[in-house]
């Protein structure tokens, strides 16, 4: 399983939330700053330092910590591309926010004075992130190591351990709250996943960023950006679709391209692709729907 050859395509949110992460952390780690983006509750509630709490957000506290985080982060755009830039941006706002509010009550009642300070980082959207990848990527390949059995998930699964355990309680407890951040979206808390911008506000992300490296995505690959419906909404909501098998509608490479990302193997998805006459939402439904039997 890999993010796909087609960059940031149809992904123009994670491309933001990439490049702010890294330049945040390349910027207060040029300054030697880097310790002073990590933060309490006390720095935000006590010294109202706002701009502390923004910047832990994005930036990271060390380069080990940002190479396996912008990994992470660039592997996960594969959800926006699922449910849409739209619900995507929902998701990032639900998934730091409540992690955030999370770490606020864990260093509150804890009193740990070992966790007074916590890492910096976009923790909250990575950890939240793995809930949809456990449940909706599937396993496209699967091999043994020394009797062991792995599968191509397993190294982003590796990734997240060592971003977890970076700095030890400093990072764990983040990693955790991004968790059930992840896991209250999942079950749809207050219906936040029906939730949407309007979109003037969700087309603003496509416009703010340049344009992908790549050719363009085709109208039927397009309809994925703004607010499409999402299968990470659930598999059981997905539809069938009778449309005939026609060879003369030959998937555009794009959308393949885009399916193969996701996980999916590449003849299965030309199949779906065809089945739902070129629609990538569609042919993701199938192959969802596939999996689950």
């Amino acid at each position: 399983m890999n993010g796909g050859p087609s960059g940031f395509n149809n992904a123009p949110v994670t491309r933001i939330i990439v490049i702010a992460s890294a330049l945040f952390t390349v910027v207060f780690g040029i300054q030697g700053r880097s310790r002073n983006t990590a933060w309490s509750y006390q720095d935000i509630f006590k010294k109202l330092q706002i701009w502390k709490l923004i910047v832990s957000v994005f930036g990271f506290s060390s380069t080990p910590e940002l190479v396996f985080g912008i990994y992470l982060l660039y592997y996960f755009r594969v959800f926006e591309r699922q449910i849409g830039s739209n619900k995507y941006t929902v998701f990032i706002l639900f998934s730091i926010i409540v992690s955030l509010l999370l770490e606020f009550l864990a260093q509150w009642l804890l009193k740990d004075p070992s966790l007074n300070i916590l890492t910096s980082g976009p923790y909250g959207l990575i950890f939240s992130s793995f809930i949809p990848f456990y449940f909706d990527i599937p396993v496209s390949t699967r091999f043994r190591v020394f009797s062991l059995n792995f599968s191509d998930k397993t190294f982003i699964y590796l990734a997240g351990l060592q971003l977890f355990l970076s700095s030890w309680k400093r990072s764990m407890l983040p990693g955790i709250c991004g968790i059930l951040a992840g896991s209250l979206y999942r079950l749809n808390v207050f219906r936040v996943r029906r939730m949407k911008f309007p979109e003037f506000i969700a087309s603003f992300f496509s416009r703010l960023t340049w344009p992908s490296v790549g050719s363009t995505s085709p109208t039927g690959s397009s309809r994925n950006v703004l607010g499409s419906t999402p299968p990470y909404a659930g598999r059981q909501t997905a539809t069938n679709y009778t449309a005939p098998l026609s060879s003369s509608a030959e998937p555009p490479e794009d959308s393949i391209a885009t399916l193969v990302s996701m996980g999916f193997d590449r003849n299965s998805a030309r199949q779906a692709l065809i089945q739902a006459r070129n629609d990538v939402n569609a042919a993701t439904n199938i192959l969802l729907e596939s999996q689950s039997h």
